[in-house]
């Protein structure tokens, strides 16, 4: 997916970035407000540099603003901006899942990936439910014709137990976080009827903490980051960039490779 007409600021003709943006957590003696205000000024700052944006939803579990609410009010800010958001199926019923769909067909936001998402922090019980399952009765619902349905693969499947999932028939697939253009590579190649969208942890030592979560050693990477981001590109023409720990240097970084 490309979105024509808007690459602004990018040199290469028909580049899709997308930024990954966690709207801000909701924590006690903290103005939510407040919060959102900051969340929005850095998402329009950053707009400016890439092409689509994708809206997270509780992150590692933790209760934060709804994608809803901050995507409402980006589509306001920045209408011409592309969305596209998380939504956690483990804690939600067949009842919520499509009321959020709904929701998000009604403002406007051009794709879901649908995900398992963490262990609630919060203590919600698992619904139950499975994302290869619940895109496929979203799909029987011809709810793919109004919003793009999207999935998350490891980034080094074992193709032979991904059966379900493509069964599921998914617009795309969106990665774990990659490493070098090998596992691009081979992903782009063995789901070629899908659109792959490679996620990329920005190198930074702001993001050491996200690194080691992930198992990933960003110095096998930081020197080449620029053609990574390049050469994944290449390959699938469509890539999220993902920097939880540093704005400011991935928004630096845009500004000198594609400014």
């Amino acid at each position: 997916m490309v979105f024509k007409g808007f690459n602004r600021g990018l040199k290469n003709d028909n580049m899709t970035i997308r930024y990954e943006a966690n709207p801000p957590k909701i924590l006690p003696g903290v103005d939510t407000d407040e919060s959102i205000t900051k969340f929005i000024k850095k998402i329009k700052i950053i707009s400016k540099k890439v092409d689509a944006i994708h809206l997270t939803e509780n992150v590692l579990g933790y209760q934060r603003v709804s994608p809803i609410e901050v995507g409402k009010i980006i589509r306001k800010e920045i209408p011409e901006l592309p969305i596209t958001v998380s939504l956690r199926v483990r804690d939600k019923s067949e009842k919520e899942i499509l009321e959020f769909v709904n929701s998000y067909i009604s403002i406007g936001v051009s794709g879901i990936l649908i995900l398992m998402g963490d262990p609630s922090q919060t203590g919600k019980p698992d619904s139950g439910q499975i994302p290869s399952k619940v895109v496929k009765s979203l799909r029987e619902k011809k709810i793919d014709l109004k919003i793009e349905l999207y999935l998350s693969i490891s980034n080094k499947p074992n193709f032979s137990k991904i059966g379900k999932k493509l069964e599921a028939n998914p617009k795309g697939f969106m990665t774990q976080v990659v490493q070098n253009i090998e596992q691009v590579q081979n992903l782009s190649d063995n789901l070629k009827e899908f659109l792959v969208i490679p996620i990329i942890l920005f190198p930074s030592e702001k993001n050491e903490k996200s690194a080691k979560f992930l198992n990933l050693d960003l110095s096998s990477y930081s020197q080449g980051f620029e053609e990574l981001v390049k050469e994944a590109h290449k390959i699938t023409g469509d890539i999220l960039i993902t920097s939880p720990g540093d704005f400011s240097g991935l928004n630096d970084f845009l500004e000198k490779s594609f400014g």
